[in-house]
């Protein structure tokens, strides 16, 4: 499945076949685009004591990330169009690592789920959330990140229950060398568990044109926590206004944020094909 281009390979396990697994061995495997189904990461689909279900992703290196907006649209459909769970006018609550996430389905004349909004919390401006110890008082903006040979980056600091780095650039997103410079963020001694980065373009006050690197999968066609926290960080400069279109390589994602309290997101998701893997 995907959301945007961000693809999942989507595993519904029985609580036996759950547990004796090695998902994050599983995860390297079937994420490799040469050898395995190929995707950005895996998701579980499991039973939860505090929400209609819990989802878990695992990345293509294996790493368990906090947050996956875009996963979390694809395990909505998931659980919807095989009715996993019984609904109420769309709507389900889905348990993640770093909270319970309210979700509302938009729906197609044969049932199936099309979009997803979803209600997430508050952007985190407190550089600890994203895993930077430094003296600066939130919002920390235009923290500079050494980068080699290559000099320093520019980023603003967002979580939304994962750590996001964000650079605003006046050229061309696609001129940009991230496959060189992503890593180098990412992987920089000043966030403690690594960090996603994105760049972005201000087309104007309800346009953004965006590219990520993503912490433990490398560039991806979308990112929906990065997109929300892009367009947190364009708010607190003033740049945008309440509504904005996020457009990424792999479609474009619908943000509403006002500049405090919860934030909203709206975008496609898409089933692309089902089969088995041999263990």
């Amino acid at each position: 499945m995907h959301g945007a281009g961000n693809d999942f390979f989507v595993i519904n396990p029985d609580i036996k076949t759950y547990k004796n697994h090695d998902w994050s061995q599983l995860a390297i495997k079937v994420c490799d685009r040469h050898f395995g189904v190929g995707a950005d990461g895996i998701i579980l689909v499991l039973p939860s004591e505090v929400a209609d279900m819990r989802m878990q992703i695992i990345n293509a290196d294996g790493s368990e990330p906090e947050m996956c907006v875009n996963g979390i649209r694809c395990f909505v459909k998931y659980c919807l169009d095989q009715n996993l769970c019984k609904d109420v006018d769309g709507s389900i609550t889905v348990e993640t690592l770093s909270g319970i996430v309210k979700t509302k389905s938009i729906f197609n004349d044969e049932k199936l789920v099309t979009h997803v909004r979803l209600v997430l919390s508050e952007p985190d401006f407190d550089p600890l959330s994203v895993g930077v110890k430094t003296n600066l008082t939130p919002p920390v903006l235009d923290m500079n990140v050494d980068v080699g040979d290559a000099g320093m980056v520019s980023t603003d600091l967002v979580s939304m229950g994962n750590p996001h780095a964000i650079s605003f650039i006046e050229t061309d997103v696609f001129d940009y060398p991230l496959t060189s410079i992503g890593p180098l963020v990412e992987n920089n001694k000043l966030f403690l568990n690594r960090t996603n980065f994105e760049i972005v373009n201000v087309r104007d006050r309800s346009n953004l044109t965006v590219r990520v690197w993503e912490r433990g999968v490398g560039e991806t066609l979308a990112c929906g926590s990065g997109a929300c926290a892009v367009v947190a960080a364009a708010h607190t400069r003033g740049f945008v206004d309440s509504l904005v279109n996020v457009e990424l390589p792999g479609g474009t994602l619908k943000i509403e944020w006002g500049g405090e309290g919860e934030i909203v997101l709206t975008g496609p998701v898409a089933k692309v094909f089902e089969g088995s893997w041999e263990v």
